[in-house]
């Protein structure tokens, strides 16, 4: 038995570093390419820095330099901030009128939501496309905050899972003192959804922030570039620019990789919140 559970552990051991190398290895490509110059690129290793001497930061230089960098911070910080502020007012007001009030088909309403959170995006992507058309926010900074407020519903789990654990009576107690079922909301549950606000607000600026594909699609125009977009000046082997696209990665991913690390315990504990009822 002894043996066993240390074959066992030693096959856990193998399986978790092979996962940290699959992870960090992409990542340690990008990096050691962002320090070389284009002749380094085809000379060394890419999983080698180039000698000390041969050592440059000017791909880092250039892209920090580039003024359409800072117009893709620009169109991202406005996407994320709009899109922050509708995901949360209308993520907490629906969550707290599914778990607080029953009205005729709610379980009907409730499938729905997460039906919609089913279904994969592309198989919508058409219709999505002409409603956006329609609405006459293609090519605009709306289009994007359109679809990230509508179209990702995991707020809403998140929220149900905080709301399911404030007891009922902190409801009933407020509306006996006279409180409207606006300031019960806005004075009292709100506030107490803080934990989950932030889980909400972490885990949508990383996907916001990392996201190419809809502002790709949906705002082709050169001043309408986000961050990720804005990496694609520099995504044509031709030109032989890959040093500098891997500097600009490395700059781009920082915010979010900070991110991450610093508040990795509200993204864990917004998860995981109501999954255990005791």
């Amino acid at each position: 038995m002894k043996v066993q559970s240390v074959f066992k552990t030693f096959n856990l051991q193998i399986i978790c570093i092979a996962m940290v190398v699959i992870v960090i290895l992409p990542i340690l490509l990008t990096l050691f390419a962002a320090f070389k110059t284009g002749a380094d690129m085809v000379n060394t290793s890419p999983l080698a820095l180039p000698p000390a001497e041969r050592i440059t930061f000017d791909n880092f230089a250039k892209v920090l330099n580039d003024r359409n960098l800072y117009t893709g911070f620009r169109n991202t910080l406005i996407i994320l901030a709009v899109s922050l502020v509708f995901n949360v007012m209308f993520g907490t007001i629906t969550a707290y009128i599914i778990e607080r009030f029953s009205f005729r088909f709610k379980k009907f309403v409730v499938s729905l939501f997460f039906l919609g959170m089913l279904i994969p995006t592309f198989v919508t992507e058409i219709s999505r496309f002409k409603i956006i058309s329609g609405l006459g926010l293609y090519n605009t900074l709306g289009a994007p905050i359109v679809i990230y407020v509508a179209s990702d519903l995991m707020q809403l789990y998140i929220y149900r899972q905080f709301i399911s654990k404030i007891s009922v009576s902190l409801d009933e107690s407020a509306i006996l003192d006279g409180c409207s079922y606006w300031g019960l909301f806005s004075r009292i549950i709100f506030p107490l959804l803080k934990p989950a606000t932030a889980t909400v607000c972490i885990i949508k600026s990383i996907t916001i922030i990392n996201d190419m594909y809809i502002p790709y699609l949906y705002m082709p125009k050169t001043r309408l570039r986000t961050l990720t977009t804005y990496l694609m000046n520099y995504a044509n082997a031709q030109q032989g620019s890959w040093q500098t696209l891997a500097a600009g990665i490395i700059i781009i991913m920082l915010p979010t990789v900070l991110l991450y690390i610093f508040f990795q315990k509200y993204i864990l504990s917004g998860v995981v919140a109501g999954a255990v009822k005791e």
